[in-house]
C-alpha cells in the first residue's frame, strides 16, 4: 500500500464512505465523455449545463443520473470517473474512499462486465498513484431487480476482490422488495470476503435499518438516520458499534429532513452511535467534503469523531486502518473547524 505523506499540507483529513461514483460526475467530466462517445449533449458548455445540474426535485435527480450515467460505455470512462473525483476529495482532504456503482444498469445498456469493473478498479489504483486517495469500491445492486441478477452482480464483485472492491451495497429506491429478496447476493459476497453495506434508513424508517442488520448482516449502514425513531434500535447500533454513513446535504436535498435543526445526527452520536459523514451525490447537490464537514458543529458532532467514525467503519485491511489512525493522531484537530464541537 501506498504510504500517505501527512506532512503535507492539506485541509484536516477527511474520510468518505458514501458517495456514488455516478453521482460525481461534473459537467467537465460529462462533457468530454459525451464527446468521446460520440454522445449528443444538452450544451456543450460547463455554463450551459449549469441549469441542468441545478437540483430541483427527485424526479429531475434521476432525469439527470439517467442522462450523465447513460454516456458511460467504456473502461476508460470509467476510470476517468474514479480518477477526477478523487482529484476533487483530495482537494478537500480526503485521505480513503469507499466509493458505490451500480454496474447492472450499465451491463443492461450494453457495456461488458469486465470494460466495467476494470475501468473502475484502474481508476482506484490511478486515484491512489496520483492523488495519494485510497479507494476502495462497494457495487450497488438496486431495489427492484430480479434475486438472479443481483447474485450476478455479487459473484462479479466478488471475483474482483484483489483489485479493491470490498463490498457490496444494495440502493435506489426503497419499499420496492423486502431486503430479504437479496439475503442470497449477500450471501455469496459475504462467503466472497465481501462486506454488506445497504441503503437503510433514509425513506424506509427505523425498520428498514433493522432488517439490513438482520436480513442482509449490514457491516455498515448508509444513511440509517431514522433509527433515531427506535431507541431500542439506536441502543442496539451503539453496542454493536455500527457505523452510519450519513450525508447531511442529500438529507436535506431530498426532503428526508426538514432542516439541519431538525437533523437526527447529533441525536445519534449522544447516544453513542458512530456516524460519518458523506457527500452521497455532490455534483448534482452541489456540495462537497469540505461543505459536509463544517456543518458538524450544527450537527452535534465534529470532524474529528466523523472522522474516526471512518475508520472504524471502512472495509479496508488492517494494515489500512492503522495508517488512517496515524493520519489522525498526526491532526490538529482543535485547529479545524473552531465552531465544531471537539471530541
Amino acid at each position: 500500500m501506498t504510504e500517505i505523506d501527512s506532512s503535507v499540507s492539506r485541509p484536516v483529513p477527511k474520510i468518505e464512505l458514501h458517495v456514488h461514483l455516478e453521482g460525481t460526475i461534473q459537467a467537465h467530466t460529462f462533457i468530454t465523455v459525451a464527446r468521446r462517445n460520440g454522445l449528443p449533449l444538452p450544451a456543450d458548455t460547463v455554463e450551459g449545463l449549469a441549469d441542468l445540474y441545478c437540483f430541483r426535485d427527485f424526479r429531475h435527480f434521476l432525469a439527470v443520473w439517467a442522462l450523465t450515467t447513460s454516456c458511460l460505455r467504456t473502461a476508460d470512462d470509467f476510470r476517468q470517473v474514479v480518477v477526477d473525483y478523487a482529484a476533487a476529495a483530495a482537494s478537500h482532504g480526503a485521505v480513503y474512499l469507499e466509493g458505490t456503482f451500480s454496474p447492472a444498469e450499465r451491463v443492461a445498456s450494453g457495456v461488458s462486465w469486465n470494460a466495467l469493473f476494470n475501468g473502475y478498479c484502474d481508476g482506484a489504483q490511478q486515484a491512489e498513484e496520483e492523488h495519494g486517495v485510497l479507494v476502495r469500491l462497494t457495487p450497488d445492486v438496486h431495489w427492484g431487480m430480479e434475486s438472479d441478477d443481483a447474485c450476478e452482480v455479487a459473484r462479479r464483485a466478488v471475483a474482483f476482490r484483489d483489485r479493491g472492491v470490498v463490498g457490496l451495497g444494495v440502493g435506489g429506491l426503497e419499499g420496492k422488495v423486502a431486503p430479504g429478496h437479496y439475503a442470497r447476493a449477500f450471501a455469496i459476497a459475504r462467503d466472497g470476503g465481501l462486506g454488506s453495506v445497504p441503503h437503510a434508513g433514509e425513506v424506509g424508517g427505523a425498520a428498514s435499518v433493522r432488517d439490513a442488520l438482520q436480513t442482509l448482516g449490514a457491516d455498515r449502514i448508509r444513511h440509517g438516520i431514522r433509527a433515531v425513531e427506535d431507541s431500542g434500535l439506536v441502543a442496539e447500533l451503539a453496542d454493536r458499534g455500527t457505523v452510519l454513513d450519513v450525508c447531511p446535504t442529500s438529507n436535506l436535498r431530498t426532503g428526508v429532513v426538514a432542516s439541519l435543526d431538525r437533523h437526527p445526527m447529533g441525536a445519534l452520536v449522544a447516544a453513542g452511535v458512530s456516524c460519518s459523514v458523506s457527500t452521497e451525490h455532490p455534483a448534482m447537490f452541489d456540495t462537497d467534503l469540505s461543505r459536509e464537514y463544517a456543518l458538524l458543529g450544527r450537527l452535534g458532532t465534529s470532524p474529528q469523531l466523523a472522522y474516526e467514525a471512518g475508520v472504524s467503519g471502512a472495509l479496508c485491511d488492517e494494515e489500512t486502518r492503522g495508517t488512517l489512525r496515524s493520519i489522525a493522531e498526526l491532526t490538529s484537530w482543535a485547529d479545524a473547524y473552531p465552531s465544531a464541537i471537539k471530541a
